[in-house]
């Protein structure tokens, strides 16, 4: 029975935009309906490497059958053909990327793997992943009750998150 999960991505390499649409088309071929995407929004780079080109982001909505761990193999498998490098001399822990998918929330579960924690551990701390969030639904909140639209309030406006275009493209078919 398939479930509704909500991914984040984000690219700050190439066509910004291109890139998030290819991984909404490249997760539909992997079993994954995506059933509502935000808006798209050009955020700052936040973590350990600043001085990199903006990201754009956006969330989706998605329908599947796919346990949590199974939609982490499928999201990062989207990530590996899209040329995402995780690992040796090229890999940089939060610089650039042409693609970046999250699974953020996995229906009104709590999820804790080997490779994956749901909801994402950054989630309530992070606005470029809340505001497209809460454009999706504004009433989500996280397993143990924690209201999403409560957490960006109580967030500082520093971090900077513009809306840039409209919603990605869903999937036909």
């Amino acid at each position: 029975m398939a479930v509704v999960a909500h991914l984040g991505l984000g690219s700050n390499v190439g066509d910004r935009r291109a890139q998030l649409q290819a991984a909404v088309d490249g997760l539909a071929e992997r079993g994954v309906a995506t059933v509502a995407s935000s808006s798209t929004y050009e955020t700052d780079p936040v973590g350990d490497v600043l001085d990199q080109p903006a990201f754009l982001n956006a969330c989706l909505a998605v329908a599947t059958d796919l346990d949590p761990d199974a939609l982490l193999a499928a999201a990062k498998d989207v990530e590996r053909a899209m040329g995402r490098v995780t690992s040796g001399p090229e890999y940089v822990r939060h610089g650039p990327r042409a693609i970046d998918v999250d699974v953020l929330l996995y229906d009104s579960r709590a999820h804790a793997g080997e490779r994956l924690t749901v909801p994402h551990p950054a989630l309530l701390e992070r606005r470029f992943v809340l505001i497209p969030l809460l454009e999706l639904d504004f009433a989500l909140a996280t397993p143990d009750g924690t209201r999403l639209a409560d957490a960006l309030a109580a967030l500082p406006v520093a971090e900077g998150v513009r809306r840039a275009g409209p919603a990605l493209a869903l999937p036909v078919g």
